[in-house]
Formats: C-alpha cells, sequence, structure tokens
C-alpha cells in the first residue's frame, strides 16, 4: 500500500517510544516491532477476530481531530497487568490460560494504557508541530461471537488504516499492539503530496492527445489528464448494477443544493438518491444501482476530498464515476481531486445544463 510514510514513521517511534517506557513500568523488557500497515474496515477486522480484547479510544484534538482505537488482546492484557502488580510468573500464565482478569488487573492495565498513549503523544506532539494531543477513554472488553456491532461499538463504522505491531516482553509469548486510524484522520495527519502544477499549455497538450475514455477532468475549456490514484481500501463489493439504471448519488451537506440538484436530475429521468456527506455510503450503495455519484465538497481540503477514497474502496474497482463540486478550483486542487478519483469538476453554483449535460456525459460512457 503506497503513500502514508510519515504517519508510518510516527506510528513505529510512537511504538518504540511506548515500549521503552511501558518496559520501565512494567520492570521487565518490552518490544514492539515495526507496524505493518494495512488498510482495512470496521467489519473486516472484528469479523475476523477469534480471541477477546480491549478496545481504548484515543481523542486527537488541535488542528488534527479525530478519534482512533488501541486494541490489545486480552491475555497480553493479563500478562501486562500481571507484571505491573507483581504477580508470579506462574500465576500470570495460569491466569492467561484460563482467561481470568480480576478487577485489579482491570485497574492496572488501565494504567498500561494511560502509559502508552502518554508515550504516544511525546512523539506525535512534536511529529505535528505541537498541534495535536492525545488523550484515552478507559478500554472496553470485545468478544468474538458475543459481543454486537453497533454503528459506534466497539468502533465507528467505516475504512480504516490499521497499523500492527508484534510485541515481546520477557520471553513470554504475546500477541499484536493494533492502532486502527480512520481512513479521513489519517489523511488529515499525512495528506498525499501535491504534484507540481505543469505548465497549462503541457496539460492541454496532455489532455487533447489523450484517448476518448481516458480520466480527464475538464475546466471550462481545458482539461487536466489523468493523475495516479491513490489504491483504494479493501470493502465489500455492492449489488450489480443494471445497465439501464440511470440512479446518481448526490453526496452533499447544503440542503438547498441536495434538493436543487434532485429536481434537475428528476425532471431529465434519473433516479437520484441524496444524502450528506457524513452518511453511510456502504449502507446506500449496498442497495444496488448506483452509476454515477455527484459530490459536493466543502473547501476543497483533504478531509473533503478523502470521500472519494471511500467511494473507490466501496466500487472495489469499477469504473464508477465522480464530479466532484466545489466553489473554487485551482488548478492544484484540480489536479488533487483527480489524484483522489473524481473523473470531472463543477463550480458551484450549479449550473442546470452543465450539471445535465455531464451526468449525461458519464452516464452514456458507463
Amino acid at each position: 500500500m503506497e503513500g502514508f510514510g510519515t504517519l508510518t514513521d510516527v506510528v513505529n517511534n510512537s511504538f518504540r517510544q511506548a515500549a521503552e517506557d511501558s518496559g520501565m513500568l512494567l520492570g521487565q523488557e518490552l518490544v514492539i516491532d515495526e507496524a505493518d500497515r494495512i488498510a482495512t474496515n470496521r467489519q473486516t477486522y472484528f469479523c475476523d477476530m477469534d480471541d477477546v480484547c480491549f478496545v481504548a479510544e484515543v481523542t486527537a484534538s488541535g488542528d488534527y481531530a479525530g478519534k482512533f482505537h488501541v486494541v490489545f488482546g486480552l491475555r497480553d492484557a493479563i500478562c501486562m497487568s500481571g507484571f505491573l502488580l507483581g504477580i508470579p510468573t506462574a500465576r500470570i500464565n495460569e491466569k492467561r490460560r484460563l482467561a481470568i482478569m480480576e478487577n485489579d488487573d482491570v485497574d492496572a492495565f488501565s494504567e498500561i494504557v494511560n502509559q502508552v498513549v502518554g508515550s504516544f503523544n511525546s512523539v506525535f506532539q512534536p511529529s505535528f508541530g505541537n498541534k495535536v494531543h492525545l488523550k484515552v477513554v478507559p478500554p472496553k472488553k470485545f468478544i468474538p461471537e458475543s459481543t454486537e456491532l453497533t454503528e459506534t461499538e466497539p468502533v465507528p463504522d467505516g475504512e480504516y488504516l490499521l497499523f500492527r505491531g508484534r510485541m515481546e516482553l520477557s520471553g513470554m509469548e504475546m500477541g499484536n499492539l493494533d492502532i486502527l486510524i480512520p481512513m479521513d484522520l489519517a489523511l488529515l495527519f499525512d495528506p498525499p503530496a501535491e504534484e507540481p502544477e505543469p505548465p497549462v499549455e503541457e496539460t492541454v497538450a496532455e489532455a487533447v492527445d489523450a484517448p476518448d475514455d481516458a480520466e480527464g477532468v475538464e475546466v471550462g475549456a481545458e482539461a487536466v489528464g489523468e493523475a495516479e490514484q491513490e489504491p483504494a481500501a479493501a470493502a465489500g463489493a455492492p449489488r450489480p448494477v443494471d445497465e439501464n439504471c440511470r440512479r446518481v448519488l448526490i453526496l452533499e451537506d447544503d440542503e438547498s443544493d441536495r434538493q436543487r440538484i434532485r429536481e434537475l436530475l428528476e425532471e431529465k429521468g434519473y433516479e437520484p438518491v441524496e444524502a450528506g456527506l457524513d452518511a453511510d455510503i456502504r449502507e446506500i450503495f449496498s442497495q444496488g444501482g448506483v452509476r454515477l455519484v455527484v459530490l459536493g465538497i466543502h473547501n476543497g481540503d483533504d478531509r473533503d476530498m478523502a470521500v472519494c477514497i471511500k467511494i473507490k474502496a466501496i466500487a472495489q474497482g469499477d469504473t464508477l464515476p465522480i464530479i466532484m463540486c466545489a466553489r473554487e478550483w485551482t488548478r492544484s486542487a484540480v489536479l488533487k481531486a483527480v489524484k483522489y478519483g473524481a473523473r470531472d469538476i463543477i463550480v458551484k453554483p450549479y449550473q442546470s445544463d452543465e450539471v445535465v449535460a455531464k451526468v449525461a456525459k458519464f452516464l452514456k460512457a458507463a
């Protein structure tokens, strides 16, 4: 998986710092290996789990606001809390074998989690210009095939970047320390690098020479050629699409804008489906039939544009056209939009003829 090099370095440094600080707290040498980085989603992550774990929610405040989660296995929690409480190794192994965790163990483990997140803070803050602060709440237990998955528990539904580091503690058999960072927060921490802006003449020439089916983006009479897209995260496949379907998904926070586009498309015989940017996009796609997305964003920042990554992940490589709409477009913003997966752009306020023409063009080509 490409990208996120900066965030990966920060997480690995956090792992090393957490291992050093927690090892001193436990009186044992703790090692956390460098992280494997995996794109996943809530359903896949927890459905593949076969043992009890603890999930701690970490709130990031400041310029990098959001929430991510730290996950420890139950037996690792028993082991670490046992060392903190001074329990003999033989008794720790017995409690791990029987999966026994008493109230004192829970309290001790909460202190360990506080220590780990404190270590993360000491790395994250200087790495991001002291514009972020991490705060953890006590961990909750997740039991596979018993704990119910809801929209928010044990973590909110959605796409995640998983950082997984193997732990080693005083010759004990240990599991993984997992960090689940929502994709939009990961992009906030580590946005894709902007491509250098090519000369206007060169960009237009490339667009003119591109094949008819190239994924170009037009800005007035000019065109921006296809840019390399970020790989999409694995996700559940939507239902097959009927070629005769004319369903268009409108993702827009402004209710009046949504209504305007819906009415325009209904007049032309399309089947609009509308929702806000924070809607459950996976659920909408699971109902089937979406052939094009009109995506209205706020300021063209990475958090807004990250919705494209989620759509591409759910579409699983299908050539699903996305028309991205904003009030202002610079050439740099257009190039970034293409990189995130947009096939075309529209400048707000929406113009009836332009919206209908672009929707018709892509549905005809689909």
